[in-house]
């Protein structure tokens, strides 16, 4: 079993650069089902749901030349086959992206039902219902969907009832090669909609609006090949900036756009933490008590979900009490149970965390809920009296490269190790 050790009370300082966006890139790699022929990546993170996703194009006949741990090339001339498997979706929902560039490419697409962190139903709902709307017919089959367009996917108005961001990015990918135009209303907003919106339009697609609530697309005959670079991380990012707050020592956290993350940073300033934005990431630093704050999380321009568990962490030690509420994911305060081994005050009413801050964490044994819940429980392992293991961390490869090397760079005492596994037995 691995685990990551974490020996508290260290101080932090320096830089930290952060990888391509995890949840860009997928979605880059799964539009280049729509051209055929070789597209580059850039700034492609070297993460285990990036390794999934590669697995995923080569099945359906696809060829990946790993250029160098962040460059990949990767020719779909000779993709042939539109059944996305259910070992490796089941593995990672982000998988379920292929559906809308494999009707768009072939007018039909087989999909397992997907998988991932166990932090919420996340339906196909809203995907199977933009795509009927364009013309796509759905089946389930045993646990797979689906999919075909008999008379071809033809552009309209779609209306989603939640700006879902897996389902706005299905409807574009298939969108694009629909007769017509087609007009997706409260569409998601969040920055990897937008660079994918950037890399389609470089391929040859018409889309306008990407970042708005409206996206237009004028859907083309064909798209070519291109070479893109990934957007940086705001979430990576994110958490680090949070390792500096909770430390209180000045940090320096490179390779985004601030204001991807404006949400966030507004958030840390008023619990008392010092920000200043540069033209390619921001510094943090506090010098006074962690200030307790209400947060909810909402579709992006709004707080992230993927950054609750930090600002959470950050949180429960704060002077004072806080409320979380979450309004994305219904599973996603599995974190608190693992903090409250480690000291944390909190008690969860529904969809709301109500934290109450205390002086102080001590090491524990725990274990990571999920990807964002493991990382948050290793920041706490930062400031924690003693040492804190965390187990489960396949959940935290799944988003973060090089995370302990990264944390040990700017002075975190931090280690990944091999234990033996205490439940070996047969009973």
């Amino acid at each position: 079993m691995e685990i990551i050790r974490v020996e508290g009370g260290h101080a932090l300082g320096g830089t930290v650069e952060v990888a391509g966006a995890k949840n860009s890139a997928l979605k880059l790699m799964a539009a280049t089902l729509l051209a055929p022929g070789v597209t580059t990546l850039t700034n492609v993170p070297n993460i285990s749901d990036v390794h999934i996703m590669g697995k995923v194009l080569k099945r359906l006949g696809s060829t990946i030349e790993v250029v160098d741990e962040h460059t990949l090339i990767i020719d779909t001339s000779n993709v042939s086959t539109w059944e996305a498997p259910y070992e490796l979706v089941a593995k990672m929902r982000a998988s379920t992206a292929v559906m809308g560039p494999l009707i768009g490419r072939f007018g039909k697409a087989v999909i397992a039902m997907p998988g991932g962190c166990n932090i919420g139903a996340r339906k196909m709902d809203l995907h199977i219902l933009g795509l009927e709307a364009l013309g796509v017919q759905f089946e389930n089959d045993h646990g797979y969907l689906h999919a075909e367009a008999p008379d071809g996917l033809k552009g309209t108005t779609v209306s989603l009832a939640f700006p879902s961001v897996g389902a706005t990015e299905n409807l574009i990918m298939a969108a694009v090669r629909a007769r017509g135009t087609t007009v997706i209303d409260n569409a998601a907003r969040e920055p990897e909609i937008v660079d994918l919106v950037r890399m389609l339009n470089e391929m040859g697609a018409r889309i306008t609006g990407g970042g708005t609530p409206v996206i237009e697309i004028e859907g083309v005959e064909e798209l070519h090949p291109v070479q893109h670079r990934v957007v940086g991380d705001r979430i990576e990012a994110g958490t680090f900036l949070v390792a500096g707050a909770l430390t209180g020592d000045e940090l320096e956290v490179t390779g985004f756009a601030p204001i991807h993350l404006a949400m966030v940073l507004k958030k840390l300033e008023l619990m008392g933490v010092q920000v200043e934005q540069t033209a390619t990431g921001a510094i943090v630093r506090r010098t006074g008590k962690i200030l307790p704050t209400d947060i909810q999380t909402l579709p992006f321009p709004g707080f992230p979900t993927d950054m609750q568990a930090q600002v959470l962490t950050l949180a429960a030690l704060a002077q004072g009490s806080s409320v979380i509420t979450e309004n994305i994911f219904e599973n996603r305060f599995m974190l608190a149970s693992e903090l409250m081994r480690m000291g944390a005050d909190i008690r969860i009413e529904g969809h709301h965390a109500l934290v109450r801050g205390v002086d102080g964490f001590s090491g524990a044994q725990v274990a990571s809920p999920d990807l964002r819940g493991g990382a948050a429980l290793v920041l706490a392992g930062l400031v924690a009296d003693g040492v804190t293991d965390v187990s489960a961390i396949h959940h935290i490869d799944r988003g973060y490269e090089n995370f302990v090397e990264k944390l040990r760079g700017i002075g975190a005492h931090v280690e990944r190790l091999t234990v033996p596994d205490d439940d070996d037995s047969d009973f």
